[in-house]
């Protein structure tokens, strides 16, 4: 599913180049380096810019015949970070990799795109965490923080239901008292290897600019693998030869209503919750497009509402997204609006915030040096590398609103039972010094539908954070060490 490659000549030999960036030969420079003049151009690279005067680099270029390409010319990148570790993503994968990673003694810098750490739970307004009650360490640690600073409702669910903007302070102050440096605003466009295919650099994109960042060790955790896709992974996508994926989902927080009038109505009380608000939806001409709605009281007259799915979305097509996330929005509106009509306890309902980032189910699943399957999930697999054990079941949710599906019951049939999450299948086997955390490691479809939710990806960043400083104190690559040998270093 890789693009084809291409390679341009250049006066410092071959530059393997991808759709996202230099793929290099131990350096990172490109063609020329600074104050060179770049073949076919007459102007040199300039310097680096003075960010607090608002200079940029100008790039320069020329647009081909049947203008379907822009063909760029060279230019110096700037390097503005070498680290131990560079953890790609801020979400619940990358809070744990940054935070075990630094407690280890590495020096750890932290990228992610949105304007807060958290990914999903913050960003994306989840406000439930699931299949964490068995975990310990990093996992443990933030359920205890989420509880002891939140509501009622945190303290009683020890920390599974929590109110993001604690949850973004709690990640924040972590970091900084670990000595994790972070950036935030920054959105990954490429990745360098040298000639041995290890992973050197990481390319961003932001405000200040084209940035490069070098590491001695990478771990992937954007939740959709681009990283390892920049970086020459090999990876799978969905299921079928059409590589269909879960639908993606917008979650909304909402106000103006009394909590014992809508009661029967909130996930707390049980399962049975759901049914009833899809029934009161349905009773009243208002018809969400995913058929399980949940709405859960938060704190002082704040819900949470997950009601809707968005089919056949790329979680690589930013036009398509966007035009998800529009949907997305005008659909909880219109929810809203609908349930406002109906008077009495709802009269008063109100949107307080829709999320920043649409929920994204699904993205590549980066090939491991272990493959994660359905029959793993089956028998219940024990490895003897395990970094922790998932017991969440199979959750694939319908992948067309064809019959208004909820969850599609024909993934199930092989049943699941508590298994083990593997080592290996956190380490890269394309590149080396390459890592992944959270739901890009390698595993099937089926298994996917299990280890994505968020109580699994602490532990599994917190397990790559622990290997990558590990394998940078003993001069090693990460998949030279056993998971025995990195607990006990």
């Amino acid at each position: 599913m890789n693009r084809p490659e291409k390679f341009v000549s250049t006066r410092r030999g071959f530059l393997h180049v991808t759709a996202g960036g230099l793929l290099g030969s131990g350096a990172l420079a490109a063609a020329a380096g600074e104050g060179e003049t770049a073949p076919g151009t007459t102007s040199q690279f300039p310097s680096y810019p003075n960010l607090q005067s608002g200079e940029v680099i100008r790039t320069g270029g020329q647009v081909s015949a049947d203008q379907r390409q822009l063909i760029e010319q060279p230019r110096a990148i700037p390097i503005v970070g070498t680290s131990d570790v560079l953890v790609c993503g801020g979400g619940p994968a990358g809070i744990g990799a940054a935070l075990a990673a630094a407690r280890a003694g590495a020096s750890v810098q932290l990228i992610d795109v949105a304007g807060c750490l958290g990914g999903v739970w913050t960003a994306g307004l989840l406000t439930k965490i699931l299949d964490s009650e068995n975990k310990s360490g990093v996992m443990a640690e933030l359920l205890a923080e989420f509880a002891t600073r939140g509501s009622a409702a945190a303290k009683h669910s020890s920390g599974t239901v929590y109110d993001p903007e604690i949850a973004k302070l709690v990640l924040e102050e972590l970091c900084v008292e670990a000595g994790v440096k972070i950036r935030l605003h920054t959105r990954l466009v490429g990745a360098v290897t040298d000639d041995s295919g290890r992973l050197i650099a990481a390319l961003t994109e932001s405000k200040s600019g084209r940035e490069a960042w070098l590491a001695e060790r990478f771990i992937d955790c954007s939740g959709d693998g681009d990283l390892a896709a920049h970086a020459g992974c090999g990876f799978d996508v969905g299921v079928g030869t059409d590589c269909q994926c879960q639908p993606m989902s917008m979650l909304a927080l909402l106000s103006g209503v009394d909590p014992e009038a809508v009661r029967p109505y909130l996930r707390g009380t049980g399962s049975e919750a759901k049914r009833r608000l899809l029934e009161l939806m349905e009773a009243n001409g208002v018809k969400p497009s995913y058929r399980a709605p949940t709405l859960r009281h938060l704190h002082s007259g704040i819900y949470s509402l997950m009601t809707n799915h968005e089919y056949g979305v790329s979680a690589f097509d930013a036009g398509a997204i966007t035009e998800a996330t529009i949907r997305a929005r005008r659909e909880i509106h219109e929810i809203v609006t609908g349930l406002r009509k109906l008077g009495g306890a709802w009269q008063d309902l109100a949107v307080v915030a829709t999320a920043e980032q649409i929920g994204v189910r699904e993205g590549r699943r980066i090939r491991g040096r272990y493959h994660i399957t359905a029959s793993d999930l089956a028998t219940g697999l024990r490895h003897d590398q395990a970094v922790c054990r998932a017991k969440f079941g199979i959750d694939v949710h319908a992948l067309n609103d064809l019959g208004h599906k909820q969850i599609d019951q024909e993934f199930k049939k092989g049943g699941a039972r508590p298994y083990d999450i593997p080592y290996p299948a956190l380490v890269a086997a394309d590149v080396d010094g390459l890592l992944m955390a959270g739901r890009c490691i390698s595993g099937d479809f089926i298994a996917h539908s299990s280890y994505r939710v968020t109580g699994n990806s602490v532990p599994m960043g917190e397990a790559a954070g622990l290997a990558a400083a590990v394998s940078v104190q003993k001069g090693v690559m990460p998949h030279d060490l056993n998971w025995r040998e990195i607990q006990n270093a």
